[in-house]
């Protein structure tokens, strides 16, 4: 498929195809990003989506999804490249033995074939008929200075590997990043990027992720389960759940062929929703002081959001 033919109605459509349910504004921003050749930032609370829009959309565009998994301490060469050190060694022994030529070899053992390509210079060096996704997930766990030579690549797409010279890229591959905004991106980061907000789903459109992934659920059972959710996000937890705990929880829900919700039930299943000790104990609290009105969302889940 030639990304360029996509229009935005034509972007919500296929992504829906494929059990993603996308807002026109998201819809948008992605049409721009290929059309302008920007790379797009997503920011959200973790959980609502932003990473399994590169992965939904390499399958739309057919084409190869390069994942590059930022943390702490991440820097330019696990990154970008490193010399296949292993490779290098065995080549010089091989050569003293059979009494080669030292400098020759020295020459020799960097060049493309000792290289291992990690994912920012595979993305750059990829020479497919569909430039490839390049995710770059989770950017806010990565170091300044990490950010820093990451601003360098996106602007040129371009490396230079001194004992090889300057590589360009010979399409620029469609790039999205991701962020959890554990901490604030250089504002020379986001000037480079489109920008986009994903917000928690409202009950109507979580409702409608819920029955398009699990279209087998009852629907009783997904109105509850998404009125439960719509609820605790509004109260004070450390780690509020996401739309990947609606899913993950529907789905337990489901093999544990249950048809409607309870309050049993809900105690049982509480993992797939909380991760944290202290939000199931703030959990059992708010139910005990009926802050959250549980026979409410269990009897009519459409009345609890009013």
């Amino acid at each position: 498929m030639n990304p360029r033919k996509l229009t935005i109605e034509k972007i919500q459509e296929a992504l829906r195809s494929r059990q993603y349910i996308c807002d026109k504004s998201l819809a948008t921003v992605v049409y721009l990003s290929i059309n302008l050749e920007k790379p797009v930032l997503l920011e959200g609370e973790a959980g609502v989506g932003k990473t399994e829009t590169a992965k939904v959309l390499a399958e739309v565009m057919q084409t190869g999804l390069i994942r590059l998994q930022c943390y702490e301490g991440l820097d330019a060469s696990t990154a970008l490249y490193e010399w296949n050190y292993p490779k290098q060694m065995l080549r010089i022994k091989l050569e003293e033995v059979g009494g080669g030529d030292r400098k020759t070899v020295e020459t020799e053992i960097f060049t493309e074939e000792y290289l291992v390509k990690r994912p920012l210079l595979e993305a750059i060096q990829c020479d497919d008929s569909t430039s490839p996704v390049l995710l770059i997930d989770e950017i806010d766990r990565a170091d300044m200075e990490f950010e820093a030579f990451l601003l360098e690549v996106l602007s040129d797409f371009q490396i230079t590997i001194p004992e090889i010279g300057t590589i360009r890229a010979k399409q620029r591959p469609y790039v999205f990043l991701t962020s959890n905004r554990t901490r604030e991106i250089h504002d020379a980061l986001k000037r480079r990027c489109l920008y986009h907000w994903i917000e928690y789903p409202t009950f109507e459109k979580e409702y409608e992720i819920v029955m398009t992934k699990y279209p087998q659920i009852r629907t009783l059972l997904a109105k509850q389960v998404c009125a439960f959710m719509q609820q605790v996000r509004q109260m004070n937890f450390f780690k509020r759940p996401g739309v990947a705990e609606t899913l993950d929880w529907a789905s337990a829900l489901i093999a544990l062929h249950r048809e409607e919700l309870d309050e049993k039930s809900m105690e049982d299943t509480m993992g797939c929703v909380f991760k944290y000790r202290e939000d199931l104990h703030h959990l059992e609290s708010e139910v005990a002081d009926k802050k959250l009105n549980l026979e409410r969302i269990f009897k009519d889940p459409m009345e609890s959001q009013t």
